[in-house]
């Protein structure tokens, strides 16, 4: 197989994935770079998050993150406070309702994802991911 046909089958994977990742959320009217900002401030445990920190952490780096917080701010799923001792530090968190919305919405993503990998073998799954990961590096 060529180099070629490698990237082209990867990318064709990669929409695959993204594509039932995004109708599994769409009935709940959250983007998933949405659920993925909603993920990354669930894991600070209630410590606040900057915008650089959940840039960082983001699975699509290109994502316009002010915005997609703007749109959780407006669903009430995230809160933005500005810091005491900072006064220029904008704080995100996560907020209750963003937590509850999680755990609605995590099965079924979990789900999704299940159904995405259904036709591998576990040690397929372990094969595929060490290969993926000498990409990233």
């Amino acid at each position: 197989m060529n180099t070629k046909e490698v990237i082209i089958t990867l990318l064709k994977a990669s929409s695959c994935v993204n594509e039932s990742l995004v109708q599994a959320l769409k009935p709940h009217g959250i983007s998933l770079q949405q659920f993925n900002v909603l993920r990354i401030l669930r894991g600070q445990k209630g410590r606040a998050a900057n915008l650089s920190t959940v840039q960082e952490q983001m699975v699509n780096k290109m994502s316009n993150t002010t915005r997609l917080i703007d749109k959780l701010i407006d669903k009430n799923l995230v809160k933005r406070t500005i810091c005491e001792e900072n006064r220029r530090k904008i704080e995100l968190f996560i907020t209750e309702k963003g937590e509850e919305f999680l755990t609605v919405v995590d099965p079924i993503v979990d789900d999704a994802q299940e159904k995405i990998i259904q036709k591998l073998k576990p040690n397929e799954k372990s094969n595929l991911t060490e290969l993926l990961s000498k990409l990233l590096k």
